[in-house]
């Protein structure tokens, strides 16, 4: 079974998890809690920043795909002799 990263990266569930997760052990060693609430920003804004990479990432490759179609097959040509 083949893993799709690219969705996994992008999805909320996952960086609220490592924000809840990396939250908990920090209380559990015990910081303060105006750090925890800085760590757990921190969290969730690289999430942000990896899903807007991803997005544009896959933007980009749609662009050069459609690109590279076009130049395959010109405008025009129906692949009829008429």
């Amino acid at each position: 079974m083949k893993i799709d990263w690219k969705r996994k990266l992008t999805s909320r569930k996952l960086w609220m998890s490592a924000a809840g997760l990396v939250v908990g052990i920090m209380l559990l060693f015990g910081a303060s809690e105006s750090m925890t609430q800085q760590i757990s920003g921190v969290i969730m804004s690289l999430g942000s920043v990896a899903a807007y990479l991803v997005g544009e990432g896959l933007v980009d490759a749609a662009g050069a795909a459609a690109d590279t179609g076009a130049e395959k097959s010109p405008a025009g040509e129906s692949g009829r002799n008429t």
